[in-house]
């Protein structure tokens, strides 16, 4: 670890502990050795939040604009997160996904995601209900998209490894860290709060579900809130683990932020059902019924979060009454899967997705990157974060 003399500043200081953190400070330690550096997470173990409550889907890139940093750095990040599992001996499997369509709907917006995955130049195969029937007997539907390079992992152990070549660097990591306060001068930022005070030469801010209030901290941009959504999940029981061989997701409405509810098989050997997308009151408490007050205020009190809930009424009761009632979320997933049953939804922890809301109402579907003169926020990494969380820390290590 790089000698310091006490009271002096670092040369880099990262605050948040996700995967995307630690990958940004892997990538500063890469391209500046020697330097001095700090990482800062709240918590008290990394990768607790969004890391360690997903999916563990290794994300192909089908969704996204053309051109958008989604689309250019989840491609890249698919391919990295698998050479960097294969070098570290991380288990990872490439299982592909099936994206069906239930009804004529869902078939025209599955041609036309079709045409979006050639653009975003990703290997797809467009299948018939026949060929999906002989492929999943268990599941059905008027046709499929086939995306070959799509994987799980735990991103959790990505991070853990990161983190170790970080440390090996240099790097220094202080957990239990809250940061309450920003201050930027000519030659320094300092982050500080409970727990004591960092100064940095430079600073990076991966705060996810913390970002907006990073960002007011050091007096960037107020005209968007972190709204949390909780994405509920259930298991299935061990001996319905072998029910589907790839990963099955319903086609994604455009007008919605989310994937809708998936069957995943996870590289330790479950199958999970979900997520949902339910409003959150506490950004950090995964328990149904969690509620805090500043959280609560944060969202409730904003304009644009009423923007949103106007526009899309029936969809935030659809979602609200499938959390409180097994059968409405069930349904969801019979529409592909028509053989489960109640009994088959066994419970599950949530996780909670950070998605930025502008004051208008609009969900901002990119990741979203502002900075100070010394310091660089990533405002908005929903998923896929952790797929594209190499590229994303080189984006932002570019701009620092």
């Amino acid at each position: 670890m790089n000698e310091r003399t006490i009271g002096t500043a670092y040369d880099f200081c990262v605050i948040g502990g996700g995967i995307v953190g630690v990958a940004t400070a892997h990538q500063i330690l890469t391209r500046n050795p020697g330097a001095s550096l700090v990482l800062l997470e709240k918590a008290r173990e990394l990768a607790t939040h969004q890391t360690g409550h997903n999916s563990g889907v290794i994300h192909s890139g089908i969704y996204y604009p053309p051109n958008s940093l989604k689309a250019t750095l989840c491609r890249r990040g698919a391919q990295w997160t698998k050479d960097f599992a294969a070098a570290h001996g991380i288990p990872y499997q490439v299982c592909g996904k099936l994206l069906v369509a239930t009804d004529h709907a869902e078939y025209a917006r599955m041609l036309a995601l079709h045409e979006r995955s050639i653009t975003n130049g990703v290997t797809v195969e467009l299948i018939d209900a026949a060929e999906l029937a002989r492929r999943e007997p268990r599941i059905t539907g008027a046709g499929a998209l086939f995306v070959p390079d799509t994987g799980i992992i735990d991103f959790t152990r990505v991070t853990t490894a990161l983190a170790e070549e970080v440390r090996a660097a240099g790097g220094e990591f202080v957990l239990g860290a809250e940061i309450v306060t920003l201050t930027e001068t000519a030659d320094v930022v300092t982050a500080a709060g409970p727990a004591g005070s960092w100064t940095a030469r430079r600073l990076v801010v991966c705060a996810g579900l913390q970002s907006d209030r990073m960002a007011r901290a050091a007096g960037l941009r107020t005209d968007f809130r972190i709204v949390p959504f909780r994405g509920e999940y259930y298991q299935l029981p061990p001996e319905r683990t072998g029910l589907v061989s790839t990963l099955i997701y319903p086609i994604p409405d455009p007008g919605l932020p989310f994937l809708g509810v998936h069957l995943s098989p996870t590289i330790d050997g479950a199958l999970t059902v979900g997520p949902n997308a339910v409003l959150g009151l506490a950004r950090e408490g995964y328990r149904k019924g969690s509620f805090d007050a500043e959280d609560a205020r944060d969202v409730l009190g904003f304009p644009g979060f009423h923007r949103v809930a106007r526009a899309n009424v029936r969809t935030g009761l659809r979602e609200l009454r499938n959390s409180l009632f097994k059968r409405g979320y069930l349904a969801q997933c019979r529409r592909y899967c028509p053989e489960l049953t109640l009994a088959d939804l066994l419970p599950r922890e949530a996780g909670i997705r950070a998605q930025a809301v502008l004051r208008d109402g609009t969900l901002v579907h990119d990741f979203m990157i502002e900075h100070t003169e010394r310091s660089v926020h990533l405002l908005n990494a929903p998923s896929p974060a952790a797929t594209s969380a190499m590229p994303i820390a080189e984006h932002i290590v570019d701009q620092l």
